[in-house]
């Protein structure tokens, strides 16, 4: 999954926000349960990553609400 920039966030509708939120937080889940379960990460710094996004996106949902 790509990491999702403000600017890609702001052109999407709140329907399709909703969607990649989702997708976002069950990633976050199944990296979160591989590093817990093996103990090793391939990659540590995605976790970190994917929790700034997931919280991006929030951000950016109720700013857009506010609007409405």
């Amino acid at each position: 999954m790509v990491i999702l920039r403000s600017k890609d966030i702001w052109e999407m509708d709140i329907e399709d926000i909703q969607e990649k939120l989702d997708e976002l937080k069950k990633e976050l889940a199944n990296n979160i349960s591989k590093s817990s379960a093996s103990g090793v990460n391939e990659n540590p710094g995605k976790i970190k990553e994917l929790k700034r996004t997931i919280a991006r996106v929030i951000t950016i949902v109720a700013q857009k609400q506010k609007e409405r």
